[in-house]
């Protein structure tokens, strides 16, 4: 099986600093809106899978608890430590085999983290073993095409090449985990509670003059990757015509948050 950019660290690496300017700031509100959802304290101990630039991390190390990020990227995994907070940790790990003890944290947290694992049954699984008894799962999940520029690019590609191949190219645990009922199953399956479900809608803001370097405000997206050079520039012009003159174009996100019982 070919390996997806996605899938190696290699590639997080060289874009940790473009994603923490740019998809840390609108994935940091669904992380608010998940921590609103459980309560934490001083002396709790709390682990972020699949960690990223720290959007779930950073935030929840407010409230004093000990947080724990981790992700198979190294260049994700600086860009937190390089917060220097006293309660937090950052290692490199696999979140589909943390090299963690069994029921060792209070609350897991994974923020659009374990739905892109190629095995992300297993990494729902090692949330589970990881979480006391008692304690909570929560998870993140983008709704129905991803979000942002991957919900941009699936619209428009629908629009302008209707006769491309329709099937989605996101990873199969963003689409799978992108209903409300296979999430619940999956996290049943992997040794939660049946979780409460919320669907959360922030507007991912895009700067027009991005659309200047389009594969870097593409690129992560399979739907671009997949597309020629002429019908790349058709994809650039028809998000100008969407703009409309307009220096932000907003599309609107949703994301689903499961919380779910240990």
């Amino acid at each position: 099986m070919t390996e997806k950019k996605h899938e190696n660290p290699a590639h997080w690496d060289e874009t940790a600093a473009n994603y923490e300017r740019t998809a840390h700031p609108f994935t940091a509100q669904f992380a608010e809106a998940a921590l609103a959802r459980v309560t934490l304290t001083r002396g709790m101990q709390v682990l972020d899978v699949a960690a990223g630039t720290g959007a779930l991390t950073l935030a929840a190390a407010r409230s004093g608890a000990y947080v724990l990020a981790t992700d198979f990227s190294a260049g994700m995994v600086a860009r937190i430590a390089a917060a220097k907070l006293s309660n937090v940790d950052a290692e490199v790990m696999d979140g589909q085999a943390l090299d963690l003890p069994d029921a060792s944290f209070d609350i897991s947290f994974s923020i659009f983290g374990v739905i892109m694992f190629p095995d992300w049954r297993k990494g729902l699984a090692e949330m589970a073993r990881v979480t006391k008894p008692g304690g909570l799962g929560v998870l993140a999940t983008w709704r129905s095409e991803g979000a942002a520029t991957f919900l941009l690019l699936s619209q428009i590609r629908r629009r302008l090449f209707p006769r491309l191949d329709g099937k989605t190219r996101l990873p199969e645990g963003a689409v799978a985990l992108g209903d409300p009922e296979w999430l619940s199953a999956a996290m049943v399956d992997a040794g939660f509670a049946a979780p409460e479900i919320s669907q959360v809608t922030h507007d991912f803001v895009l700067d027009v003059s991005q659309l200047d370097t389009p594969d870097e405000l593409f690129g992560m997206s399979p739907d671009w990757v997949a597309l020629d050079a002429e019908q790349q520039a058709a994809v650039v012009e028809e998000v100008r015509r969407m703009a409309d003159g307009q220096a932000v174009l907003p599309i609107p996100s949703t994301a689903l948050i499961a919380v779910a019982g240990r």
